[in-house]
């Protein structure tokens, strides 16, 4: 059976993202193993050096869409306690602008060629359509476009609306906090400060929770 290249190519995606999540799931359950290894004598410097490799991943994993990387921080959380979560805050926020900054340094071709790929060819009209109007026209633009109501108060709140989906369950569906990052980024929508800003305070309920209450995150 011949399969279309549009196909192909998500299909291939998707097995991309999968193995990334699998890796991903597979990375969180090493670090909860790794304070039993820490244990053992002389074992103190090669921990370390695996919680800030495993900080590393986990930002990478955050800046990519669809992949579940804050498992990986909670998981370093819960295993070594209030003592690693500003260094797991700071790889959160990394990765996030990681993906932000993927997002604006994208070219406009070039998404538009990928969405073509794919057959979504009125995304890629719309995004040529964009390409040349500055933030301000391509805010009135897309408030005209959508939906009467909904599109213009969520383009007025566009920084609220982006923090609360960072926090949102299951917004993986949505491309997690990679995917959302990027797609900002995509936009042109959002200024970097703001958007820095925006998810700090976002992304700051769990590592104050565990700090001020103590509330550490559990295995299930």
């Amino acid at each position: 059976m011949r399969v279309d290249p549009p196909v192909r190519r998500g299909l291939a995606l998707v097995c991309i993202l999968v193995a990334a999540s699998v890796a991903g799931g597979l990375l969180s359950e090493a670090v909860f193993e790794a304070p039993e290894a820490g244990r053992h004598p002389g074992a103190e410097a090669m921990l370390g050096r695996i919680v800030v490799a495993t900080g590393i991943v986990y930002a990478l994993f955050m800046a990519i869409p669809f992949v579940p990387g804050v498992e990986i921080g909670l998981g370093l959380i819960a295993a070594f306690g209030e003592s690693i979560v500003h260094f797991v805050y700071a790889c959160t926020l990394a990765g996030l602008t990681i993906a932000f900054l993927v997002g604006r340094t994208i070219p406009t071709s070039l998404l538009v060629r990928g969405l073509s790929a794919l057959s979504l060819r009125r995304a890629a009209s719309l995004v040529r359509s964009l390409e040349p109007m500055p933030r301000h026209e391509r805010l009135a633009f897309l408030a005209e476009r959508g939906p009467s109501r909904i599109a213009p108060f969520l383009l007025r709140h566009r920084y609220l609306a982006l923090g609360l989906l960072l926090n949102a369950p299951g917004n993986i569906v949505l491309g997690g906090g990679g995917g959302l990052a990027m797609v900002a980024g995509i936009s042109r929508l959002f200024s970097p400060p703001a958007f820095l800003l925006t998810i700090a305070i976002a992304t700051a309920p769990v590592p104050a929770a565990v700090l001020l209450f103590d509330a550490l995150p559990v295995r299930l």
